[in-house]
């Protein structure tokens, strides 16, 4: 059979042309869509970049946004779980302690360690001036670190504005001696577990120790040493430039305390 020339040529040119068409089609994105080249390409590529970001923000927690908010007070309202982190999700190890012997001589048997953080506080190394403090420094009976989570714990509650409250030393882990050696003046007492020293909260918020009585928020201060009082201390020392006062001979005011009370509770 004789097939026109046109025919075979037309046979011949349109699955080449086809085949050209799709070679040279730009490809669509994966899932559909309408494909993009050039600027518009790297700007939908920048706007899907920053959205993702965004998202994942969102996801984590903008940490300004998660831990303090706008209150009609003007003061500053913390989200207190937002500033927890691992040493904080650690359990507490209870166990009956024994306090034996005197604040100034004395040791500490099947001692509690104070963890690092919690929803209500965070700890401060006063050696090296920052958070937290190390963990031989936070050992305590289990009265003594029980009772000083109920008063963080309720401090907290009463005062949802105010900033975690600052934990210091407690006692080293078997107790004993907690002088100059263990940095700077270091502890004449804090040697059977049942001290704790506890810094004022600031006026600014800030999570650290004052650097003079001048930052101390004084009202939330002497609410403090109140429930130190009513959670059973048989001492509360403060600051002499402070004001702070108390039931007589439980609150005494004595030097080299002005940025911190030292509770301690009985044996």
């Amino acid at each position: 059979m004789h097939v026109p020339l046109a025919l075979r040529i037309l046979a011949i040119a349109i699955p080449l042309f086809a085949a050209l068409l799709w070679f040279v089609q730009p490809l669509a994105p994966a899932g559909g869509g309408v494909a993009c080249t050039g600027q518009a390409c790297s700007e939908r590529g920048s706007s899907s970049e920053t959205n993702a970001a965004s998202s994942a923000k969102a996801a984590a927690g903008d940490p300004e946004r998660a831990t303090r908010s706008d209150r009609p007070d003007g003061r500053v309202a913390f989200d207190r779980r937002s500033q927890l982190d691992h040493r904080a999700r650690r359990p507490i190890h209870w166990r009956r302690s024994q306090a034996i012997g005197l604040p100034h001589a004395g040791r500490l048997v099947r001692g509690v360690r104070l963890p690092a953080a919690g929803a209500h506080y965070f700890t401060w190394d006063p050696i090296r001036r920052r958070s937290p403090n190390r963990d031989w420094r936070r050992w305590g009976t289990d009265d003594l670190v029980r009772a000083t989570l109920r008063v963080v714990r309720a401090f907290g509650d009463a005062h949802p504005g105010a900033p975690r409250v600052g934990i210091g030393d407690l006692s080293r882990r078997h107790g004993g001696d907690f002088g100059p050696a263990f940095g700077a003046i270091g502890h004449a007492t804090h040697q059977n577990g049942l001290d704790v020293d506890v810094y004022y909260p600031l006026r600014s918020g800030a999570e650290r120790a004052p650097l003079s009585v001048d930052e101390v928020d004084l009202a939330l201060a002497q609410d403090l040493v109140d429930r130190f009082v009513r959670a059973g201390a048989v001492k509360v020392y403060v600051g002499p430039s402070t004001g702070l006062n108390g039931p007589p001979g439980v609150v005494e005011a004595i030097p080299l305390h002005d940025n911190h009370l030292h509770a301690r509770l009985r044996g």
